[in-house]
């Protein structure tokens, strides 16, 4: 290996840990440390953002799980299964009013999906568009449009909305939505 007048200005002695004293020393240029340092840390820092990334994937995982099993219940018109999906108190924002469930048994008493399907003709929802706002260790916010069919498979309202998923006590739930829709 070539050494430059500056790493042999800056030149480490180098010997191995428990070696004993007559083996021979290494001369190792101050720059290949500096570079080993700095790979080492380059390698830490993509190793910790490897798992933050994989961990952040994993609640946006589990929290979008909810909003799928959210809207199968709500599609399949299961009061009690759509409210599993949800955290309490549940808070809602639509056509300029803010509805709070305090408790799961508020919120099945409230709903009524057959009279629902029935005044607006409505027949299932989907997501056409979900996307992650932003995580954190237990809560995610997604942006989301979805939109209601009638009974005759066509789209006849596209909304958008935010809902924030909360993990409390090792399960996923909704917590609150906003939305556009009345």
């Amino acid at each position: 290996m070539a050494l430059k007048l500056v790493d042999l200005v800056l030149a480490v002695q180098v010997r191995r840990l428990g070696s004993p004293p007559d083996e021979p020393v290494y001369i190792v240029p101050a720059s290949t440390i500096a570079s080993f340092k700095f790979m080492k840390t380059l390698t830490f820092a993509l190793s910790l953002l490897l798992s933050l990334h994989a961990w952040a994937e994993a609640a946006d995982a589990g929290a979008r799980r909810v909003l799928d099993g959210f809207l199968d219940a709500f599609n399949a018109r299961d009061e009690a299964a759509w409210a599993d999906s949800l955290h309490f108190p549940h808070v809602r924002f639509a056509s300029q009013t803010v509805t709070v469930y305090h408790d799961r048994d508020a919120f099945i008493a409230a709903m009524d999906m057959d009279a629902f399907a029935r005044n607006l003709g409505w027949s299932r929802s989907t997501w056409d568009a979900v996307q992650v706002v932003q995580t954190g260790d237990d809560k995610v916010h997604f942006a989301v449009q979805f939109s209601r069919y009638d009974t005759a498979g066509e789209i006849f309202q596209t909304f958008d909305s935010l809902y924030i998923v909360e993990r409390i006590d090792g399960r996923w739930g909704v917590r609150a939505r906003s939305s556009f829709a009345p």
